[in-house]
């Protein structure tokens, strides 16, 4: 297996982290889950992933109060967040970035469309 990093995905979906893991684990990338906000930040400070999949409607803390936690906190300041979630409004797309969002992918995910993005931010 190519060392391409590793991506933590945060989903509350079972479903929808297999999806994911699948296509990553495919091309290289070791990928680690957590499904929950409160265990994704506990994790991301455990494994300072190279990249964090964050859904955004989930149980105690939502991917955006998550994301916005991780990016107050010095030890996890500097991972790149992409937000995957079925909310496709662009306000939704804007306050993602305020939280401190690198990248948005619409559920569901297409293989090409998450490799492109997940690629786009880990590569700058």
């Amino acid at each position: 297996m190519s060392d391409k990093g590793t991506i933590l995905i945060i989903d509350d979906s079972p479903t929808e982290q297999h999806v994911l893991k699948t296509t990553l684990e495919k091309v290289g990338y070791k990928v680690e889950t957590a499904l929950d906000g409160e265990t994704g930040i506990a994790r991301a400070k455990e494994l300072h992933p190279n990249l964090i999949l964050m859904d955004v409607v989930m149980p105690v803390l939502n991917g955006f109060q998550a994301t916005r936690k991780l990016r107050d906190d010095s030890e996890t300041t500097s991972i790149p967040v992409i937000m995957v979630t079925t909310k496709d409004q662009e306000t939704d797309k804007a306050w993602a970035q305020r939280q401190g969002a690198q990248g948005y992918i619409v559920k569901p995910v297409e293989a090409p469309e998450l490799l492109k993005e997940v690629e786009k931010v880990m590569n700058g």
